[in-house]
């Protein structure tokens, strides 16, 4: 079986869970990973990203760092602080934590070489395409 076969049947699937959460999930069944959907637009923390990506922590660092120092993307327009709140033994903890938008998260998916990376970027260009043929065709009418 060839790797590009191998990849089709692994493509990432996002099914709506609330209104205020998305969830991406593997139709391999792998790890979920649970995205917040707030203003129109995804957010995950570097965390969530290095599990959607399959690489570490300390490498979507890098590669945000690059993103930012390039100008790809405005890194004040792509990060906001959301309040998490967990528990921590017997007690509540709440932190706020930085979160990337969607800008910020493809840009960095771009950049991942990993075969999940891979799968979001074959992912992420289908449903540019379809959204673009369905576009033309509405605007066509």
């Amino acid at each position: 079986m060839t790797k590009s076969k191998k990849l089709s049947k692994r493509s990432l699937m996002i099914r709506n869970s609330t209104a205020e959460f998305l969830i991406f999930t593997a139709q391999t069944g792998e790890q979920s990973i649970e995205a917040r959907y707030q203003d129109e637009t995804i957010w995950l923390t570097q965390k969530l990203m290095a599990t959607l990506f399959d690489v570490s922590v300390p490498t979507i660092n890098e590669h945000l760092k690059n993103v930012y120092e390039k100008g790809e993307v405005d890194e004040k327009a792509t990060i906001r602080k959301f309040r998490i709140v967990q528990i921590e033994g017997e007690r509540k903890v709440s932190r706020d934590v930085d979160f990337y938008n969607l800008d910020a998260i493809v840009s960095v998916g771009y950049r991942v070489n990993s075969v999940r990376a891979t799968q979001f970027r074959q992912w992420a260009t289908q449903v540019l395409r379809e959204f673009a043929i369905k576009g033309y065709v509405l605007d066509k009418k």
